[in-house]
């Protein structure tokens, strides 16, 4: 059942990032007003910023929220409700339940925050996004012909970001989701190591994939001039996928769309075609 969004927008934050700029033409061509926000739209959105934010709420019933600062997820959320917004849906980590919070303060604090808003929520906790191979993380490495992580050999079931986008839509202009958790990851497990090979395949290029180990990471991430608090989180992200918190195939593209996640090798093809590791 398709609720009535006709009286208010959508605002997405994130609005120009990986999902962000995906779920917006899809909310678009399903009819609804959409919002995108970030530090470079038109409707300017700064989390540190608060000054910015009556603008980005004003008229919205629906909320895509993004972590930002852990401080400042509650205090968004009740000035959010207090606008008018009536349902929000957050983005989260895959494994969020299977560790302690304070690992990763703002992811936590965003789902805190939308758990005690008092509106309609949902929460999407996704495996790491196909996307990161080709327009993020380790887009540089690839190009430069090798990717170096520690990853224990532990297979991750890798999520294209446009399912992400349209679980989102769902969940922000459909009835039925409210207090639910979505866990959403691609149709199969895939080592970081199979996943190099066949973005490798798709180039028509060598790319290496070298294991690491977390000390040999930390070193090479320092030795980059990554901040050192940035280098922890990295750290910590491998040590969660290590433990197999990320390693299972989740079903929650199929609770919501009610078809398969798309498969990591049609990503490589696409992604490859663009030129993204030539």
């Amino acid at each position: 059942m398709t609720t009535n969004n006709d009286s208010g927008d959508i605002v997405v934050l994130g609005g120009t990032g990986k999902t962000g700029r995906r779920l917006v033409p899809a909310l678009r061509a399903a009819g609804h007003r959409v919002r995108p926000v970030s530090r470079s739209t038109g409707t300017r959105f700064d989390w540190a910023d608060e000054d910015t934010w009556p603008a980005v709420l004003d008229g919205a019933t629906a909320l895509y929220l993004v972590p930002g600062p852990p401080e400042l997820a509650e205090p968004f959320v009740r000035q959010a409700t207090e606008a008018g917004v009536r349902r929000l849906v957050a983005l989260s980590g895959r494994g969020m339940d299977a560790y302690d919070p304070d690992l990763f303060p703002a992811v936590a604090a965003a789902e805190r925050a939308v758990r005690g808003s008092g509106v309609e929520w949902s929460i999407i906790r996704a495996n790491n996004f196909n996307q990161n191979f080709d327009e993020d993380y380790w887009h540089a490495p690839l190009r430069a012909g090798r990717l170096a992580l520690p990853t224990g050999g532990v297979p991750e079931p890798f999520v294209d970001v446009r399912d992400i986008a349209d679980v989102a839509a769902v969940l922000l202009t459909t009835e039925g989701h409210h207090g639910r958790e979505y866990d959403l990851s691609g149709p199969r497990a895939l080592t970081f190591e199979e996943a190099v090979a066949t973005i490798a395949a798709a180039a028509g290029r060598e790319i290496r994939f070298v294991e690491l180990t977390p000390a040999e990471y930390r070193s090479e991430l320092l030795a980059e001039g990554l901040p050192e608090d940035a280098v922890t989180e990295l750290g910590l992200v491998f040590e969660v996928m290590r433990a197999g918190h990320l390693a299972e195939v989740a079903d929650g593209v199929r609770r919501v769309l009610g078809r398969d996640p798309l498969p990591f090798t049609d990503y490589a093809t696409r992604a490859a075609a663009t030129g993204a590791w030539s």
